[in-house]
């Protein structure tokens, strides 16, 4: 689905949004029928609570969403999309009690509020559409939730249809729609071009795994995108549990992510020039799969022992690294679904980053904040350094102890962008219940706050 802004001259009932300390002013300047009407029905201004109010034929004049108080706010985001549900079907125009950031937030959250994954099963959702509030960039909102929705729906497919071949293709799409190039290594040309991770991870399955590589722009800065496309993850010969395995279709979540970020940058033309990297691989097993205690050698050079075969993710995105590294952009971002120490550190609802410059750490945590997109920067701490070295190789994929192990798999990205500019994102990817502009299932992290701070992060 592509979510758009109802035509500005459809007919629409005027939405009120109230906060509830500013219901009482609001009905004092309202005439006694819509004072009763409010009255009678218990409308307080509420957070999620919504009325119609009828005129003197019965036909809806108004209806009012009830905006709670800031610390119900603080507690969730997109509090209008949640009241829209609660709307009859139809068309309406914000009238009052939304401005500036707020605005621009809840209009966004009311686009995707309206997301369903529609590939299997037809919703028969009745869509409640919004005609653009005065004084926001509707196009860049148009644009942000459209790249919410593409990777939602890249998430959501299971990974019966969503293998290397269909993120690939996936990728495609998007460059062919936006005049991007696009090209990948397959298989055992993984080899030849020297991608010896990628390759060792994804020879288990029949699926045959890739590097996606696309470009777009030709002048501007130079951002790199890198996104863990691991399409399902079995653990491989460290087979996960059922219970584990359950969300592997979401492991490609950070290449999902980047697509979307991808998206947005391209479709609102900004002046750089862009680069995305995509690891596509399936970690299955079979008789030639990768072995604990093997010591392979990566793209970079360095050598990594393997101590556990479900530590795949930095493996690959590790020769995709070195990738971006050699074409020496202003700044490396990479996304992935790589930890569960990430999820038991933030939880499920931030997403977070490390980075070594101070100023993008700044420019990251004002805009997550200015758009809703909540963000959290975690440390490289360098004496977990030690950690990763293992002694009989360069790396250690998967160091023993079970602490610090968001950070000690950042640090081991690191050691493969050391030279660059670098950002990495530890992200979730997935909502486990619906909330105000989420529905249950996979979701965008990171990106929109990443979009608001490219102007400070590449002096754009």
């Amino acid at each position: 689905m592509t979510p758009t802004f109802a035509a500005p001259d459809s007919p629409a009932l005027p939405l009120h949004v109230i906060e509830q300390a500013a219901l009482e002013g609001w009905l004092a300047g309202q005439d006694a029928r819509v004072q009763s009407w409010v009255a009678a029905n218990g409308f307080t201004g509420a957070q999620a609570q919504v009325l119609v109010v009828p005129g003197p034929e019965g036909t809806p004049i108004m209806a009012l969403a009830g905006y709670g108080d800031a610390a119900q706010r603080a507690r969730r985001r997109f509090l209008l999309a949640g009241a829209a549900k609660a709307l009859p079907a139809g068309t309406y125009r914000i009238a009052s009690g939304l401005e500036g950031q707020a605005l621009e937030n809840e209009a966004f959250g009311w686009l995707i509020g309206g997301y369903s994954f529609e590939r299997y099963k037809t919703q028969n959702t009745q869509p409640r559409q919004l005609i653009a509030p005065e004084g926001i960039d509707a196009a860049r909102i148009e644009a942000m939730a459209a790249a919410e929705c593409l990777t939602r729906d890249l998430i959501n497919t299971p990974a019966s249809d969503m293998g290397p071949d269909e993120l690939e293709s996936a990728a495609r799409d998007l460059a062919k729609a936006h005049g991007a190039r696009i090209e990948t290594v397959q298989g055992d040309a993984l080899l030849e071009q020297n991608f010896p991770m990628i390759h060792t991870v994804g020879r288990a399955s029949d699926r045959v795994p890739r590097l996606i590589d696309m470009r777009w722009g030709t002048s501007g800065p130079k951002l790199t995108l890198v996104g863990k496309g691991v399409c399902f993850d079995t653990g491989g010969l460290d087979l996960k549990p059922a219970s584990s395995m359950a969300l592997m279709r979401k492991d490609m979540g950070g290449a999902a992510t980047v697509l979307g970020l991808a998206r947005m940058i391209m479709a609102l033309k900004l002046p750089l020039q862009l680069r995305v990297l995509i690891p596509a691989v399936e970690n299955a097993v079979s008789g030639n799969a990768y072995r604990p205690g093997d010591i392979l050698t990566s793209r970079k050079g360095l050598t990594v022992e393997i101590n556990n075969t479900d530590a795949e993710g930095r493996l690959v995105l590790a020769d995709a690294l070195a990738l971006a590294e050699e074409d020496a952009p202003d700044l490396i971002l990479s996304m992935a679904t790589l930890t569960g120490a990430a999820r038991v550190a933030v939880g499920g609802d931030l997403a977070p980053y490390f980075t070594d410059d101070e100023s993008a750490a700044q420019a990251l945590a004002s805009a997550g904040a200015k758009v809703a997109d909540p963000v959290w920067r975690l440390p490289f701490h360098d004496p977990y350094e030690l950690n990763i070295e293992p002694g009989v190789a360069d790396l250690d994929n998967a160091p023993s102890g079970g602490m610090a192990g968001a950070i000690t798999a950042a640090l081991f990205l690191r050691r493969f962008a050391e030279a660059s500019r670098y950002i990495h994102f530890d992200i979730y990817a997935w909502s486990a219940t619906d909330a105000p502009g989420r529905t249950k299932g996979g979701f965008s992290q990171g990106a929109r706050a990443v979009l608001e701070a490219l102007p400070a992060l590449l002096k754009l």
